[in-house]
């Protein structure tokens, strides 16, 4: 089992933060803010993805009414939050997308691709890799509803909840898709092997993302604003530094409308923003934009 191709220690070797070549970005700048939002298609006819009523048995009951209606406010309210907050500030994110939200919400989706967002598939619907009988049908399922939906097919990929089976990044490369945001563990890009070339994994977060920070570890919400200026902070003082961690950094967060896009947590995303761009060490970059840098670097990592 150890010798298995497939096994992330063969597809994504071991390199030490100090031993990567030193990065650069354009203007001198010093991070690379990746904002992703996330919108997602939840069935009624299934267990909820996520709760924030547990029902009166502590048993999952269907149909689950309070936790699909909970997401339902997302798409319907916070959504348009997050566009108008991204929208003042002229930044246009990364929108990790179930390909049936194109079909189930086509609003939200027309927004979001008018306003120059990019589309990254994030599954058909919200439901885990490991649960669905044919990955490869559903992957290109994914890819073609949004192309027929936007125009272009989508250059990456993000599992629902991250998911992933041992295959997957085999099928996401034979289905075209170029970077992977599931593989959470450096600062910087990387390249992860595949039986149809390499894919490129970029530094999304399971930290600076609302729904650990808020719907699991049950934080204040200022904790998401905290940890993420505390991030760029260290990024960009390590980014300038002539130290071994020296070199351009990525930061990736992540939201959800129905978490962050609520009345009482959206100005937590606008405060974060114009903090962001408060700083001249930043720039703000797509899934698109990253992938084309990084490549561009020449980093074999």
């Amino acid at each position: 089992m150890i010798s298995d191709p497939r096994r992330p220690e063969h597809r994504l070797p071991y390199r030490a933060a100090v031993d990567r070549p030193r990065l650069s970005l354009p203007g001198g700048k010093a991070v690379a803010i990746w904002p992703v939002v996330n919108v997602e298609h939840w069935l009624i006819d299934n267990p909820m993805p996520r709760q924030v009523l547990v029902a009166p048995t502590a048993a999952v009951l269907l149909p689950d009414v309070p936790n699909w209606a909970w997401h339902e406010y997302g798409m319907r309210v916070g959504f348009w939050r997050f566009l108008d907050a991204f929208a003042r500030r002229g930044i246009r994110p990364t929108l990790s997308i179930n390909g049936s939200v194109c079909e189930a919400y086509p609003r939200v989706a027309a927004a979001a691709r008018d306003a120059g967002w990019e589309f990254m598939g994030h599954g058909f619907h919200q439901v885990p890799t490991h649960r669905i009988e044919d990955e490869p049908a559903m992957i290109a399922r994914t890819v073609e509803t949004i192309a027929r939906f936007t125009g272009a097919a989508p250059l990456g990929w993000l599992g629902p909840g991250l998911t992933e089976t041992l295959d997957t990044p085999d099928h996401l490369a034979a289905a075209g898709l170029r970077y992977v945001g599931d593989w959470v563990m450096d600062d910087r890009p990387s390249r992860l092997a595949t039986r149809h070339g390499p894919l490129v994994t970029l530094p999304y977060s399971v930290e600076l993302n609302d729904i650990p920070i808020l719907a699991i570890q049950h934080h204040r919400a200022d904790e998401f604003v905290e940890r993420a200026l505390a991030q760029v902070e260290r990024l960009a003082a390590e980014a300038r530094s002539e130290g071994p961690l020296g070199g351009a950094k990525v930061m990736g967060f992540a939201i959800h409308p129905y978490i962050t896009g609520v009345p009482h947590r959206i100005g937590v995303v606008e405060r974060l923003l114009d903090a962001l761009q408060a700083r001249t060490d930043v720039l703000f970059w797509q899934g698109g934009d990253l992938l084309d840098w990084y490549l561009g670097t020449g980093d074999d990592g």
